[in-house]
């Protein structure tokens, strides 16, 4: 802007700052900034100061920042200047854009919002993001926030948590046992940490409540392989069977084709039907450290199963029509999988034998009657689920029954 000889009667209008010997490059500028913006739009500052090279330094920002403004130097050196403010704040938020109110998620989250926090004002010109989740309605939970809080209060430390050396012997054939079950979960929680991760970087952080949610399904699945591991390898075992069946069955897990249908088959199918089998383990584990890692990850599955009932009820509050999709989602699965073997027989002899105790006629019997009850359980526990998003009875029966053989 010109620089012209300052109105004294305009100067002593104006709200006034001295900045005294503070230089605007040592952070004088922020006083300024301050004060200028309590004055309205096409308003008035009176600004003094000392400073070597202060009039430079301010008549740049003002011309940068759109600002009118007059200078004139006092006989004992000090510059005064009339600051008369732009049509807006500063130049380069005249066409910023509001990203809604912080505590109140948009419908749609927009590309050019990116990683701003909810609520935040995002200055013009600011890069898109390509985040493929953004609309509400697609991934929303109702309970989120406090899914997340109640995950927060619940994470645990593998070392602290778990009594490693607690002592314990097992006959050969029930340790062999727990690790073809532990390498059965690994493979499982490997997936279950994959598909929430996948959804995580496609996430809008507008949505931050779901994206601290998924955040916290990682971490768990990451400690549940940890655990996992480590229990297999805790009598010097190395990882046991994985059959291409099993595998074929968690594929289909990364293929599914939204993020509303993954969550299905992945938490409300199932993470639901692992529950069960981790309450079986905690049940009929032989040593105590089984029993302590399955107990805790029964409880963190347990949540990821809340979250994905209620995303999923949110949705069909919105979408009611989205109900044939995840009919389809299981129908689609079962038909994909229908020439593979399902569960491998080692997992079921083992789970049995865990039952049972020891090898006897008689164990056997009531280990594999066991296991048995808890394949109906767990298609009990399906149906419920089913029938809680709106599947009608016998509906949901099928579908409970058309689930994956190999659990998850």
């Amino acid at each position: 802007m010109k620089k012209t000889s300052m109105d004294p009667t305009a100067a002593s209008a104006a709200p006034t700052i001295d900045t005294e010997a503070l230089g605007l490059d040592e952070g004088a500028l922020l006083l300024v900034r301050r004060a200028l913006a309590q004055v309205p739009g096409a308003g008035t500052l009176h600004a003094r100061g000392r400073a070597a090279n202060w009039e430079l330094h301010l008549t740049a920002w003002c011309r940068q920042q759109g600002h009118a403004i007059q200078t004139s130097t006092l006989p004992d050196g000090t510059c005064e200047a009339i600051i008369t403010r732009g049509p807006w704040a500063e130049g380069r938020w005249r066409d910023a854009l509001a990203t809604g109110h912080s505590q109140s998620p948009a419908p749609s989250a927009k590309p050019e919002w990116g990683l701003a926090a909810r609520g935040a004002t995002v200055e013009a010109g600011s890069p898109a993001f390509n985040f493929t989740l953004s609309n509400r309605d697609e991934l929303w939970a109702t309970t989120a926030d406090e899914i997340y809080r109640q995950g927060v209060a619940a994470q645990w430390d593998p070392q602290a948590a778990i009594d490693w050396d607690a002592p314990f012997e097992l006959d050969p054939a029930i340790e062999a046992a727990v690790v073809q079950v532990m390498t059965f979960l690994v493979e499982n929680e490997n997936a279950a940490l994959i598909v929430p991760a996948r959804h995580l970087g496609q996430l809008h952080p507008h949505y931050r409540e779901v994206q601290q949610v998924l955040a916290l399904q990682c971490a768990d699945e990451a400690r549940h392989v940890e655990v996992f591991t480590r229990r297999l390898g805790l009598r010097g075992h190395a990882p046991m069977l994985s059959t291409a069946g099993g595998q074929a069955s968690l594929r289909t897990l990364l293929q599914a084709p939204d993020f509303s249908s993954a969550t299905f088959l992945l938490s409300v199918l199932g993470e639901g039907t692992f529950v069960n089998l981790l309450n079986f383990l905690c049940e009929f584990g032989p040593d105590p450290v089984t029993r302590q890692i399955c107990r805790l990850a029964a409880r963190d599955e347990a949540r990821h199963v809340a979250f994905g009932m209620a995303h999923l009820k949110y949705r069909l509050s919105v979408e009611p029509d989205y109900l044939a999709r995840l009919q389809n989602a299981i129908e689609q699965r079962h038909e994909d999988l229908a020439p593979t073997s399902g569960l491998n027989e080692e997992v079921f002899d083992a789970l049995v034998l865990l039952a049972a105790g020891s090898l006897t006629p008689a164990a056997i019997a009531r280990g594999h009657a066991a296991a048995q009850q808890l394949k109906l359980d767990m298609a009990a526990g399906r149906k419920s689920r089913l029938l809680h998003l709106g599947f009608p009875a016998d509906q949901a029966q099928r579908l409970a029954d058309m689930h994956t053989r190999n659990f998850m």
